[in-house]
């Protein structure tokens, strides 16, 4: 199954896509998340039910397929060729002993075709596509080998980076928290539909342009391995999100430099998961105090 969130007359909408329709699910469960709780073979048996409502994906605007999570977890560095090209390794030397984690706010993301917006505070906004995992089943201290049995499914992400306000200290939250500078979908394809997760690979293309392509089986620290850290350290619940980190070919180690503009269009494409496309817009002016411009 793929599964959409949207809205629908100002209000968030969710359900499963069937050829060029979605499903609506709303009024049996109110959000994605309550449905994953219920578990996918009782959404996947709502979605067969007759009468069930449907609407066009065209036009629709996209929200990211979980527009709520309670958490959005991200890795740095997990990519190994990506840890040479930051200048932190020698490919296959020195690799990190333990996963480098951050966290996004839900609003620093949007859903498939919104556009990302350049931050006015910066001019080196740089592009990172990756794999997304959401997790169906919750738990504490899950197994690796366990882990897999608590994916729901996997998404695109643009994990973007505002590169110097990253490195701004050790800390790298500021840069990857701005409004609206990343973006998740274009839906959540579960789990049974993907099987092994390390057979994809991740594409980033800026303006058509192939700039990123990685094998999930490069990953330094697999996705069994992130769940179990992860979960060692904080419970973790149905709709949460692990982006498992971007491989190499960032615009930052570009010589020179290629980082975003206004005009120009990102896709992250993992076969057999989809396309997710976002325009760069600059950030809209506002006046000081106003929250949502």
């Amino acid at each position: 199954m793929k599964l959409i969130s949207f809205l629908e007359a100002g209000r968030n909408a969710w359900g499963v896509v069937r050829d060029a329709d979605v499903v609506v699910l709303t009024h049996v469960w109110p959000d994605v998340i309550a449905g994953l709780e219920a578990g996918l073979d009782e959404i996947a048996g709502a979605a067969q039910a007759d009468g069930m409502p449907c609407r066009s994906l065209a036009g629709l605007q996209w929200l990211p397929p979980v527009p709520a999570p309670g958490k959005i977890l991200c890795v740095g560095l997990n990519y190994g060729r990506h840890v040479a090209e930051a200048g932190r390794a020698e490919a296959g030397r020195d690799l990190p002993a333990h996963p480098s984690m951050f966290v996004r706010f839900a609003d620093s993301v949007v859903g498939h075709r919104e556009p990302v917006w350049k931050p006015r505070a910066s001019d080196r906004f740089d592009y990172e596509g990756e794999l997304a995992v959401v997790i169906g089943r919750g738990g504490r201290h899950i197994a690796a080998q366990d882990a897999l049995s608590h994916v729901a499914g996997y998404t695109c992400m643009a994990e973007n980076s505002v590169r110097d306000f990253q490195k701004h200290n050790a800390q790298v939250t500021p840069g990857k928290n701005f409004e609206r500078s990343g973006a998740i979908g274009p839906w959540l394809v579960t789990a049974d539909e993907v099987g092994d997760p390390s057979r994809l690979e991740v594409m980033s293309r800026l303006n058509g342009e192939l700039m990123q392509h990685g094998q999930v089986s490069d990953l330094i620290f697999p996705i069994p391995e992130l769940i179990a850290y992860i979960s060692a350290f904080t419970p973790l619940s149905p709709g949460d999100i692990i982006a498992t980190g971007t491989p190499e070919g960032v615009g930052s180690s570009r010589k020179p430099p290629r980082f975003m503009v206004a005009g120009d269009t990102l896709e992250v494409d993992i076969p057999g998961i989809g396309t997710l496309v976002n325009t760069v817009a600059d950030e809209p002016a506002r006046q000081q105090g106003d929250a949502h411009g």
